[in-house]
């Protein structure tokens, strides 16, 4: 006979899970062991949150769904926050959390499919132990196939119940099928561009998800476009002469100047909110946008036309239709090439006035220095915060699985540190990279305890201005009490360093002497560098939204 708890380690380790995070208590602690027992490998975070937002990274950097456990109570409500980002950001993960009994809650239970619920996160509970193994199963290949987030709820009482010894076989989860597209949904879509002279791909998630990054550059090179991504698919279009980086507040000068030209912009997989859009000022308010992603019904506010179906299906579809129809191409990369080539070399070609003092760095001189020490092969992980700019401009990514942005789908702070365990583990053949802020790292300061028990490769900037930047420059003008917006120094470096990490202080470029150091030692363990950075230097995408207010 086997347990309810040993026969849910199993089945998710026959479901293909390869790794899990948690932190064990009495709910989830037998089941934690059957995992383990099963071949799982398992880290052990400090926090249930940053258990969430570890698994959550894994799933950004791999594509491979990974398992969050932890106790039931205050073990699920401390994943509330990195859980709500993993729904929001449609990424593909596996609670596996204790449960109220069967027989009744008991004094110190709460109504956790509720709360779940308010998260839209979906919930088995495994209240029948004879399906047990099946609702397991079917709760992995949802989180799989449909890139979500899935708890599977073990109720207390049921936990050690004995459940027959025939586990058979759990069949893997197949490849999604992409939705098909009727004809008539692309002729909208086809005259605009038989129409258009300076046509724009702007490609998302979706677009990386779906596997479309080649059949876009062809359909691009196809019709004479210009290539752009939103920040989550940024290195989609990397190796194209006629990719212009990201789209939005972190687009340089000379991009954003070619995107606002585009007369038909084509996004794949990209939800075009306000971040992509900039508040509505990167595109000509005179395009034409069109939008195509797998939920139709989710039409931005500023496309006019919507195609529904898989990014990848409507490609090959259009790129076909396109031919047979014989649309010109139009000599908008002829006309702009010189221009193209400016907007490609970004921010890192444009010079800027150097505001570092005697005891602080200019956050883009500190930027730009790193530049030139950093890997390509390398996993950028960032907090939230005001910082995010300055990695955003100055350090590009090999594709999208090499940025994991915690928190910017809920707007949250924090998850960073832990957001670096989960692609250090999940992606050892790149170097981590995370760049969090003062306020986020001291938020979610017991994972790097987390990061560096790992032994994996991994340099930690912490962008130190004493304060919540964001919040500071935003709303210290609007009347804010500065008192609740900055601190005094904290010094990162000595933390870190009691927490087993070599650590640095860096307050001129020279400082950085010790990354070179740590690289030419074959990267050994974490590395924290805390950049006492210049507060006033503001970011342009953040300087844009001022104008505005």
């Amino acid at each position: 006979m086997t347990t309810l708890a040993q026969a849910v380690g199993q089945t998710l380790a026959d479901s293909g899970i390869r790794h899990a995070f948690g932190v064990v208590g009495g709910g989830n602690i037998l089941a934690t062991a059957a995992l383990t027992a099963a071949g799982v490998r398992y880290t052990a975070a400090r926090h249930e949150g940053g258990a969430m937002a570890m698994a959550d990274a894994y799933f950004r950097a791999t594509g491979d769904v990974a398992v969050c456990t932890t106790t039931h109570g205050p073990g699920i409500t401390n994943t509330v926050t990195a859980l709500a980002d993993a729904a929001k950001n449609r990424s593909g993960a596996v609670l596996l959390c204790g449960d109220a009994p069967v027989s009744g809650p008991r004094p110190h239970d709460i109504d956790q499919s509720a709360l779940l619920a308010a998260l839209g996160v979906r919930v088995v509970r495994l209240t029948e132990p004879r399906t047990a193994r099946a609702d397991t199963a079917a709760a992995v290949r949802t989180a799989r196939e449909e890139r979500c987030p899935v708890a599977v709820f073990l109720p207390g009482d049921l936990v050690n119940h004995a459940l027959p010894d025939t586990p058979g076989t759990v069949a893997q989860a197949a490849a999604g099928t992409t939705d098909a597209v009727a004809e008539p949904d692309l002729e909208p879509l086809l005259d605009a561009l038989a129409g258009a002279r300076r046509p724009l791909l702007l490609a998302g998630l979706g677009a990386w998800h779906s596997g479309a990054g080649k059949i876009l550059r062809e359909l691009g090179d196809r019709l004479g476009a210009l290539f752009t991504t939103t920040v989550m698919a940024g290195g989609l279009f990397r190796d194209s002469p006629w990719s212009l980086g990201v789209c939005g507040g972190f687009a340089a000068p000379a991009a954003a100047d070619l995107m606002g030209e585009a007369d038909v912009v084509v996004a794949f997989g990209a939800s075009l909110d306000t971040f992509t859009l900039h508040g509505g000022r990167i595109l000509d308010p005179a395009a034409t946008v069109v939008q195509v992603d797998v939920d139709g019904h989710k039409r931005a506010q500023r496309a006019d036309l919507v195609v529904r179906g898989d990014a990848h299906a409507v490609a090959v579809r259009l790129l076909d239709a396109v031919e047979e129809r014989g649309l010109p191409v139009p000599d908008w990369r002829g006309r702009c090439a010189d221009r193209a080539a400016r907007a490609r070399a970004g921010w890192a070609d444009l010079a800027h006035e150097d505001a570092s003092t005697a005891d602080r760095i200019d956050p883009r001189t500190l930027t730009r220095a790193l530049a030139a020490l950093l890997p390509e092969e390398r996993t950028l992980v960032l907090d939230g915060g005001h910082f995010i700019a300055w990695p955003g401009m100055y350090w590009p990514v090999p594709d999208p699985a090499g940025f994991v942005f915690t928190g910017a789908a809920f707007q949250s702070i924090g998850l960073g540190l832990a957001g670096a365990v989960g692609t250090a583990v999940g992606r050892p053949d790149r170097l981590t990279v995370a760049a969090v802020g003062d306020g986020g790292a001291l938020m979610g300061l017991p994972e790097l305890d987390t990061l560096v028990r790992s032994g994996r490769p991994a340099l930690v900037v912490v962008y130190d201005d004493a304060a919540y930047g964001f919040e500071e420059h935003m709303y210290a003008p609007q009347g804010a009490d500065p008192a609740t917006l900055s601190f005094a120094d904290t010094d990162f470096a000595t933390v870190a360093r009691g927490l087993g990490a070599t650590a640095v202080t860096v307050r001129r470029p020279d400082d950085l002497d010790a990354v070179r150091r740590w690289r030419t030692a074959g990267c050994p363990g974490t590395l924290v560098l805390d950049c006492k950075v210049v507060p006033g230097v503001i970011a342009p995408f953040l300087a844009d939204l001022l104008e505005g207010t």
